[in-house]
């Protein structure tokens, strides 16, 4: 049975195993009905999508030949940055989840595709797709919680190291990308002892990190501002900006769709046993979305609909939108609480439980923001939607 954390109150307490076992037999309707509409409007999406990031990238570049001057420097900047975005948010995460291996395309396959990103793709896959989106959440299996040096919930042991936690997780969305890497690298546990660094493994896949980093930089920091000549250093500073851009908007998606007020955590026992069900209903409590307009969602890869995302991370990512309206149902269905709201409000929750988890649990419980009490349904409303699908009239406690 999927535990919470140590909470003052279980927000599944009301859920009866029956009521769980329903939850997923929906959530696996929604998907096989996305699975059986896949088409050509979904691929024409992607390669649409894809068409207009390299077409954006290189124009940007073209006109970083005339970076001397401001305006060329700001378009060209501006330009790329949002080419980059499209290219690891959009395309690459979600083409190296497998969202779009059904279409059979060895160019646009979780298996051949290499993003513009520090982190080899082989290297994020096994990190992303097997450990975190497995282990959603779990404190001390699911490493993208945190990435490995924060502190993430109240009942992780508090050490004055964390006061300066808000300052290093500033640092690590400006460097995002490598923060990445050494996370995929496991590079805290692998350093922490002569055998573990000696690892041949262990090295063959440091040397593979290094290398896609020195690709990356040659291509970003070398040939590119060689290529415009007298604009050398300010085509340099243009790409350095862009990637700055990049890791400070790719950090802030990440840390809106797991880390603001009201996402829950989960121990490791709690995966001891897991059914599909309880899986399901560990992604929908361990992780928020974000509102906002169409542009804002291709922007973010579709992760502003990251609740959708962790229920079905290998659905095209262009229909998470059409089927949140159907998770959003189940969430109210089930008195559960769908968290949600616009970039602002979530970039400031997330900051500030960082800000307030830095701080010894006597001081982090007072700065706690009590999520107002949420309306369960009634006990004989949930009478009548278990005789509606069949379950047992009265609750079993679990």
């Amino acid at each position: 049975m999927t535990v919470m954390q140590r909470k003052d109150v279980n927000p599944i307490a009301h859920l009866t195993a029956d009521d769980i076992t329903e939850i997923g037999r929906r959530l696996d309707v929604i998907r096989a009905e996305v699975v059986e509409s896949r088409g050509e409007r979904d691929a024409a999406y992607i390669r649409r999508v894809i068409d207009v990031q390299r077409k954006l990238e290189l124009g940007s570049r073209i006109v970083l030949f005339a970076s001397l001057f401001p305006p060329a420097w700001i378009l060209g900047t501006a330009g790329l940055s949002v080419a980059k975005i499209l290219e690891n948010m959009e395309i690459g995460h979600n083409v190296m989840h497998g969202q779009w291996d059904w279409m059979r395309d060895p160019k646009i396959h979780s298996t051949t595709w290499e993003w513009d990103n520090a982190s080899p793709a082989e290297q994020w896959k096994h990190a992303h797709n097997e450990l975190h989106h497995t282990y959603t959440n779990v404190i001390g299996r699911d490493n993208d919680l945190g990435y490995g040096i924060m502190r993430v919930d109240e009942d992780q042991r508090w050490h004055p190291i964390y006061l300066a936690q808000p300052l290093w997780c500033f640092i690590n969305a400006c460097f995002f990308e490598f923060g990445i890497a050494a996370y995929d690298l496991e590079l805290g546990k692998n350093l922490s002892s002569r055998k573990r660094r000696s690892d041949p493994e262990f090295k063959a896949r440091t040397r593979q990190v290094l290398r896609k980093i020195g690709k990356q930089a040659l291509k970003d920091y070398v040939v590119h501002p060689l290529l415009t000549g007298p604009a050398f250093l300010s085509t340099m500073a243009a790409t350095a900006t862009a990637n700055l851009v990049r890791n400070l908007w790719t950090n802030s998606v990440i840390l809106c769709g797991h880390f603001p007020e009201g996402v829950e955590t989960f121990e490791k026992r709690s995966i001891d046993g897991e059914t599909k069900a309880e899986w399901y209903l560990r992604q929908m409590l361990g992780s928020a979305n974000i509102s906002g307009g169409k542009a804002m969602h291709i922007m973010t890869g579709n992760l502003s609909y990251q609740i959708e995302h962790h229920l079905f991370p290998d659905l095209p990512s262009n229909r998470y939108q059409e089927i949140a309206p159907k998770v959003r149902q189940i969430f109210d269905d089930y008195g559960l609480h769908y968290v949600t709201g616009p970039l602002p409000k979530q970039v400031g929750s997330a900051w500030g439980k960082v800000f307030r988890l830095s701080l010894p649990n006597e001081l982090a419980v007072k700065l706690k923001r009590r999520r107002p009490a949420r309306a369960l349904p009634s006990p004989g409303m949930l009478q009548q939607r278990r005789a509606a699908y069949g379950l047992a009239p009265q609750p079993v406690a679990v």
